[in-house]
């Protein structure tokens, strides 16, 4: 049975339970995830032969089994439904497509002189957090206002404590010199005070504070003081003209609006804190295959969320499906209430009404910028002999100096441009290679890459599987990869070699394929420049990475390397003795006089550099 009737026969044996259920197809895979507050009234609409949108029309057809599982309440069912849709990415569910963390802004509390910075990912440091900032460039801006009216210190601490002069920030009025004793540790808390209550939207009452201060040391002669109060004035006037949109009535919200056009969709948040706008972020969910408005917006929310704190308020501009049931889950992660509204006048509607505009320019431009992507790959595909536009492409690249710290590199491209969260860096382990060698390098890369692709997903499920390989190299190149490729049964993966002309002019390539006589592309032709393009991208990848590899070994410290040696037994060590060649010097009595190391450890730090030298 399938279909209607296989669901009818489910049916028969489900209870009003809360939970989750999973429609599968003839092959296993899983078409809907859902959640159900009764899960046999939920799954009985599915039982029904006629009255269903195409979309689940088509989902109803394609299902050949079933799944259940019961939770206690229809809370806990919509938190198990994301995880398993995070998960399992079925084809008609709705897909936030973004796991990206937003950066904050810390104030420490673990120091007399508190610090300012960006912060992203847990919040585990101890300190006031801020945000979140819908980018990087947010938070920066931000700080860097900050930094002129507070002048909190953004050093870290090891060079706060060796600071024996003042540094550049405090040279160009960005910071109060704490590292050097040029404010007392009672003003500077009354900076940190300051600077607390700004970001909580009270600039108002603090550029108030600092006009008495400025007329009182005005009053007592003190010009110097006034003059510098006067700065921060005038820096603090310069912050509330720059930040855009500055909403009076709504202190912390989130505002988020969905525009659908052509089957795709886009999702605008805008982040109001501090009766300031923080930053908009837009995200492009996929749609399960034409699901409305309502769903998109509960399941958005739902996994936007799950590794997220939620704000006191959330304008929308659509109603959202499950609305009450939605409001609980969000208030149950942020222990609080959290309401959930669509505006319809005032203040918050026209938010939502920018927020709304913004999504539907940001969708026009990802359209156009899509379609002319798709030709692109059409392009490809023509000048290559493939069957259809290539879905994933992935690029290849060694980078080394004579053969040191070598590393290969991946990038993948496809219809939505350059997709970097699947870049990859591979650090070349095998000690036999002769240095340079970059054909040995490369199938290296790629033995691991398809090795591991194999193991994961042999059936080719996924979308991890690439339909085009770009090499950066000549016919050798390709024949040594065909090669590889024959070896590990994958020869059906199409291979391009890109190879500069004679003259290794930027414009002349050569394109080798397995087989075929090299060809060459127009110069003018966009697919030539958009295969450029996608050689450079890896050509930049690599050196970046290798750079990276490069860096961390110079910086290196042979005390790393010494089994039980910490953070802070290093730091003793280095204190005592001055360097890391003094220590593998020293022996075992004169290592154990420095606190933390014990007779055992000393021994062991002995014999590690007895061994290695």
């Amino acid at each position: 049975m399938t279909g209607h009737a296989l669901i009818a026969d489910y049916l028969k044996r489900l209870d009003g339970s809360p939970g989750v259920y999973r429609m599968l197809n003839a092959k296993g895979e899983v078409l809907y995830v859902g959640k159900a507050r009764n899960l046999k009234a939920r799954v009985s609409n599915y039982a029904r032969p006629s009255g269903h949108s195409a979309r689940i029309a088509r989902m109803i057809h394609e299902t050949a089994s079933m799944m259940f599982l019961t939770t206690r309440t229809e809370t806990e069912a919509l938190l198990l439904e994301q995880n398993l849709i995070k998960q399992l990415k079925p084809r008609y569910n709705v897909l936030a497509r973004d796991d990206k963390s937003f950066p904050n802004i810390l104030i420490a509390t673990d120091h007399p002189y508190p610090m300012i910075k960006k912060h992203r990912g847990a919040r585990k440091e101890k300190g006031h957090y801020f945000g979140p900032f819908a980018s990087a460039s947010a938070v920066n801006r931000t700080l860097n206002q900050l930094e002129r009216v507070f002048l909190l210190r953004n050093c870290s601490d090891s060079m706060f404590e060796t600071r024996t002069r003042p540094c550049l920030q405090y040279q160009i009025k960005r910071c109060s010199g704490p590292c050097v004793g040029k404010i007392s540790e009672e003003d500077y808390a009354a900076l940190v005070d300051d600077a607390k209550r700004f970001l909580q939207g009270k600039s108002t009452t603090i550029q108030r504070e600092l006009a008495e201060q400025m007329q009182q040391a005005s009053d007592d002669m003190e010009f110097e003081r006034a003059a510098a109060l006067r700065d921060r004035i005038k820096a603090l006037t310069n912050v509330q003209q720059s930040q855009g949109i500055n909403p009076r009535s709504t202190a912390e919200a989130d505002v988020i609006a969905l525009h659908q056009e052509g089957g795709q969709a886009c999702v605008q948040v805008f982040f109001i804190r501090a009766n300031q706008s923080w930053g908009n972020h837009d995200f492009y969910p996929k749609t399960g295959s034409g699901a409305e408005a309502p769903e998109i917006l509960q399941a958005f929310i739902a996994q936007f969320y799950t590794n997220r704190p939620p704000p006191k308020l959330i304008l929308l501009s659509h109603p959202v499906e499950d609305e009450e049931l939605v409001s609980e889950f969000l208030s149950e992660r942020a222990e609080r209430k959290v309401e959930i509204t669509v505006p319809q006048r005032g203040e918050k509607a026209e938010l939502v009404e920018n927020a709304a505009r913004n999504a539907r320019e940001s969708l026009g431009r990802k359209m156009s910028e899509s379609a002319a992507q798709a030709k692109l790959l059409a392009g490809v595909a023509e000048a290559f002999g493939l069957e259809k536009p290539p879905q994933r492409i992935e690029v290849y690249d060694n980078s080394h100096i004579q053969g040191a710290h070598a590393v290969g590199g991946m990038i993948v491209a496809g219809p939505e441009g350059f997709i970097k969260s699947q870049y990859r860096k591979f650090n070349i382990k095998n000690a036999d290679l002769t240095p340079g060698d970059d054909f040995g390098m490369m199938k290296e890369v790629l033995t691991r890459r398809f090795t591991r692709l194999l193991k994961e997903d042999p059936e080719r499920k996924s979308e991890a599987w690439p339909d085009l390989l770009l090499i950066d190299g000549g016919a050798g190149q390709v024949s040594a990869v065909r090669e590889i490729m024959d070896e590990m049964g994958v020869s059906d993966v199409a291979m391009v070699g890109v190879a500069k002309g004679v003259d290794r002019d930027h414009g002349k390539e050569e394109f080798h394929r397995t087989g075929q006589r090299p060809i060459a592309l127009p110069r003018q032709s966009p697919v030539l420049y958009y295969i450029q393009r996608l050689r450079d991208e890896a050509h930049r990848w690599a050196i970046g990475t290798h750079r990276a590899k490069r860096a961390k070994a110079q910086m290196a410290n042979p005390l790393d390397e010494v089994p039980g040696i910490g953070a802070a037994r290093k730091r003793a060590l280095l204190a005592h003795f001055g360097s890391a060649k003094a220590v593998s010097r020293a022996a075992p009595i004169d290592l154990m006089e420095v606190d933390g190391i014990s007779e055992a450890m000393a021994e062991t730090i002995h014999n590690f550099f007895n061994e290695k030298g």
